[in-house]
């Protein structure tokens, strides 16, 4: 469990800093999200609108998981409109801030609400950390929006939620969640039609794995190294040793990577059995690259197609 030791200066900072200021500096609204995925969704709806600036706090490149906010993050959430979370581990902080935020002003919204979740006791992993959680206490897998379904239906509720803070522009965020929508059914289709005609309904990663709700959404099975997004990153011999032989055997053509990695699990079974890495998105986060150019999670899930296809195959 991530622990943000310097989070109560933070709020002992900002209760100087915020006072009782003002919230807004100027007429448009502010839409803050935590990461990539609350970013993409929030920026699609309200595209080609000058009344919303849409901000996200997690710096392109950055790992989520190891982020931590700082004095101003906080003072941005606390001024914006709407905060847009995904309710999961790597948002822990998030819970200390939120007792101080104002909600008549700022509508909390978290997505992890707006799906069904999976209990990341469910994932089959071969590593695993040995993390004890209290007794009773259920911790949901938190990559929800790697099934192009959930994200359907998180787009719908977004887009309500922007309309309440916005109505004049209703229409416009209506037809831009539509087209959204509309192309993500196409995505959904064509995965499904994918795996209905592949001769192999597995994957192999070599990595964390960030994908339990695609892999259930479209009916692969896996074999993974370690769960969700584990703080590990180097795998154990026999872990290695169990993911070369599994390769072997069912003569998987593709090892999978996930972005943002060092690789090196991927590599080391590539070496031994020949098989080709790849990289497949969770679309947690993009390189400062690619979020200049503007890539979207349509992008993301276009170029993960092609994988899935090849590793398919």
């Amino acid at each position: 469990m991530k622990k943000y030791l310097s989070l109560l200066i933070i709020l002992l900072i900002l209760f100087f800093v915020v006072g009782c200021g003002n919230r807004k500096s100027n007429s448009k609204y502010t839409i803050m999200t935590s990461n990539f995925p609350c970013y993409d969704f929030a920026r699609a709806i309200v595209k080609d609108t000058k009344d919303v600036d849409v901000k996200m706090l997690l710096k392109p490149g950055s790992e989520m998981h190891d982020f931590e906010p700082t004095p101003q993050d906080i003072i941005n959430i606390q001024n914006s409109d709407i905060f847009i979370y995904v309710g999961g581990e790597s948002d822990e902080w998030i819970n200390d801030v939120l007792s101080d935020i104002d909600t008549s002003k700022t509508k909390i919204i978290k997505i992890m609400d707006y799906v069904d979740l999976i209990d990341e006791d469910d994932l089959e992993v071969l590593e695993d950390e040995e993390e004890e959680s209290e007794e009773g206490e259920e911790e949901y897998d938190e990559h929800i929006w790697t099934s192009p379904v959930n994200v359907m239906k998180i787009i719908s509720k977004l887009k309500e939620e922007i309309i309440n803070m916005d109505k004049e522009n209703s229409s416009k965020y209506e037809a831009n969640a539509e087209n959204y929508i509309k192309q993500l059914e196409e995505i959904d289709t064509e995965l499904k039609n994918i795996v209905a005609s592949s001769k192999r309904k597995e994957i192999v990663v070599g990595d964390r794995f960030p994908f339990i709700y695609f892999t259930k959404e479209y009916g692969i099975s896996y074999t993974a190294a370690f769960k969700g997004c584990s703080d590990q990153s180097e795998a154990s011999a026999k872990t290695i040793s169990y993911l070369i032989d599994k390769v072997k055997k069912d003569n998987i053509p593709v090892i999978l990577k996930i972005e943002l990695s060092n690789g090196n699990i991927a590599n080391t079974i590539r070496e031994e059995t020949g098989a080709k890495v790849l990289q497949f998105s969770s679309a947690h986060n993009i390189s400062q690259v690619d979020f200049d150019k503007g890539v979207t999670y349509v992008d993301i899930m276009k170029g993960n197609i092609e994988v899935i296809k090849e590793a398919l195959n």
